[in-house]
């Protein structure tokens, strides 16, 4: 019985008179929340406790509490979801008493004890249904050595500390549960899923599909190809690699099999090209929002940093595909529509798309580059008539917004809940001195120790906790050694997506496992050998932050060429069959062709240019020589 407890709640699907009533009262909600950020409302506490309680009535109606649970709320979930409007009231009606606390001066009353106590219940078990167990666990360690800790002997000992005063620093500032995670939440992330959503419901997903195999689906290995492009325009849009995997992988899974891709191998690639959306410019993921706000860098500058690697990343994958479908014979697609039918057809969706780079590229605020590109899509999406959205349809678009949040907004609360407890408790900086004292003979052993610990910590949790742990408790570590803070903390943002398909708790190859009807730990296994190129770039860009568009544009533009040619090497190296003894003076010339020193990098970048024109124009590699005789054609990939 407690064991049907103890996963993920079954998202419910709502149809009739109350499916309507719950899509309208969530579609309320996000018109709330776009008018309190383009308002700018001042107070931020009172905002994110509304927006927390609200979006907490929706989840536990919309979520059930086990896998199996009935398609109608229980009697337990209309209570949680009263009390959490109750909440929101509460904290509503007490605003000028909020205003003016003091946090551990002024003790909280009976009722504000109370309150608080439940809401963090609340956020536990909103957590718990959305997100499972993983997460949940690591809440409640945090919290409960926030209010045991003091027994625990030096050096990981802290002082004493009340019920009172650990709900106060949690549940009554920002530095708690409505700390930065849920406030980026209530806006850049709200606000582009609310873009996604009415993309999505316009017909979006269906044009990236419909111009990646326009673009690539005749060529050998189409249908992986495929699935490159489109899981990563969509994932661009979503921010989720799970939630990609299931949208774009029930097309793009079967197709791959069908023309003779293994379930392992497809499943693999919809994993690889799904987990990098999150990191593929202009859009990104939530992560990427809240990197920039825990920064304090301009999310443009982030966005700019994070185009080479993002389609470095790509072309690792791309290169790879193609090179196992050249070997073992497999086709494209027979029918696609040319180029230009599909971009006729599906214009409306590019227009968005440009004015979100046009006021990325301004200036403008990520909330107003939002706000710009809905207004933009849903003004493009009225000119035809088969993308365009009727009331009804709009206010369902607009609702699932809402819907799409629960899962991130319940994360987010808890890691808010996570970072308040160690800043409480000084737990961080003890773990960073730690960090420290282990990675003390180099960048190198805490660069390694860095990714690791980044790597467990997303282990089934999502993307934007991962990376605010990893932030918190690797990051100190990190600005001792003098690591500059964009390339440190990208790095700890690409291991944090990286792990959603990382063995053994590979979120998104489980996802792809139930469409390929294949083992999830196989997929994962070489969804990791397809995405290698995202595990060494964050590595690279540390060493030479040009990578990351830092520096002067002559050595940005070496980086660029250098990655290039860094990347087909490596995937040369993981998926032809070139001799053993050539691999490691391969990897060898990898490495220096990315190195921030042009002496080294320059001539052989050259070199490898020259080379691959020649190539382009004849067809012929010379170091085919090297690779051994392929395998038959036909052959399951």
């Amino acid at each position: 019985m407690i064991s049907r407890f103890l996963g993920t709640g079954r998202r419910r699907s709502f149809g009739g008179v109350f499916g309507n009533a719950f899509y309208a009262l969530a579609a309320a909600f996000a018109l709330w929340v776009v008018y309190a950020n383009i308002y700018a409302l001042p107070d931020a506490l009172l905002v994110g406790i509304l927006f927390v309680s609200g979006i907490y009535t929706l989840l536990f109606l919309a979520v059930g509490g086990t896998n199996d649970a009935n398609n109608k709320p229980s009697v337990l979930d209309w209570g949680l979801a009263t009390s959490s409007a109750a909440c929101g009231i509460y904290f509503f009606i007490i605003r000028d008493s909020l205003a003016t606390h003091i946090t551990l001066l002024y003790p909280l009353s009976d009722g504000q004890l109370f309150f608080g106590a439940l809401l963090m219940f609340l956020t536990l078990e909103a957590t718990r249904r959305t997100t499972g167990l993983g997460l949940t666990v690591v809440v409640l360690i945090f919290l409960a050595y926030n209010l045991w800790g003091h027994l625990i002997p030096p050096p990981l000992g802290h002082g004493y500390i009340d019920f009172s005063s650990f709900i106060d620093t949690l549940m009554y500032t920002t530095d708690g549960v409505f700390g930065v995670p849920i406030q980026v939440a209530a806006s850049y992330v709200f606000l582009f899923v609310l873009f996604g959503s009415l993309l999505s419901k316009a017909g979006g997903a269906d044009f990236m599909f419909q111009l990646a195999a326009a673009l690539t689906g005749k060529s050998p290995g189409g249908p992986a190809k495929i699935a490159i492009i489109s899981s990563g325009m969509y994932g661009m849009i979503s921010g989720s690699p799970t939630s990609d995997v299931a949208t774009t992988g029930s097309v793009t899974i079967p197709i791959m099999k069908r023309l003779g891709y293994s379930a392992r191998f497809a499943g693999a690639v919809e994993v690889a090209a799904s987990t990098g959306g999150a990191a593929m410019p202009p859009v990104m993921g939530s992560a990427a929002f809240i990197l920039a706000e825990y920064t304090g860098i301009d999310y443009r500058s982030v966005v700019l940093a994070a185009l080479i690697p993002a389609i470095l990343y790509y072309l690792g994958i791309y290169i790879q595909v193609h090179l196992r479908a050249v070997r073992r014979g497999l086709r494209g697609v027979n029918q696609t529509d040319p180029i230009l039918d599909t971009l006729k057809a599906g214009w409306v969706f590019i227009v968005p798309l440009v004015v979100i780079t046009a006021a990325l590229l301004v200036g403008y605020t990520p909330t107003y580059v939002a706000v710009f590109g809905s207004i933009s899509l849903l003004a493009a999406s009225m000119l035809r008539k088969q993308t365009r959205m009727g009331p009804l349809a709009l206010m369902r678009a607009i609702g699932e917004t809402t819907v799409r949040m629960l899962p991130v907004a319940g994360a987010c609360a808890a890691a808010g809940l996570v970072i308040g407890g160690l800043t409480m408790t000084g737990l961080s900086m003890k773990a960073s001195g730690l960090v420290s004292l282990v990675a003390e003979s180099g960048d190198l052993p805490l660069l390694l120790l860095g990714a690791l610990i980044t790597i467990i910590l997303g282990l089934g949790m999502p993307t934007p906790s991962a990376y605010i742990l990893a932030a918190v408790l690797v990051g100190p570590a990190f600005a001792a050694a003098e690591l500059a803070v964009l390339p440190a903390n990208m790095f700890l943002l690409y291991f944090a997506l990286l792990s959603a398909l990382t063995p053994p708790i590979a979120v998104a190859a489980f996802a792809a496992a139930a469409i390929a009807d294949e083992d999830a730990m196989k997929i994962a296994v070489t969804a990791v050998k397809l995405a290698a190129t995202g595990f060494v770039l964050p590595f690279v860009f540390v060493w030479n932050p040009a990578f990351l568009a830092i520096g002067s544009l002559p050595m940005i533009a070496l980086a660029a060429l250098g990655g290039l040619v860094a990347v087909v090497i490596l995937a040369h190296v993981l998926e032809s069959e070139m001799r053993g003894v050539l691999r490691i003076p391969a990897l060898l010339i990898a490495c220096a062709v990315v190195s921030p020193y042009p002496a080294l990098s320059l001539p052989l970048v050259l070199i490898a240019s020259v080379i691959g024109i020649w190539w382009w124009r004849t067809g012929v590699l010379p170091l085919l020589s090297a690779i051994g005789a392929t395998e038959s054609k036909g052959k399951r990939a």
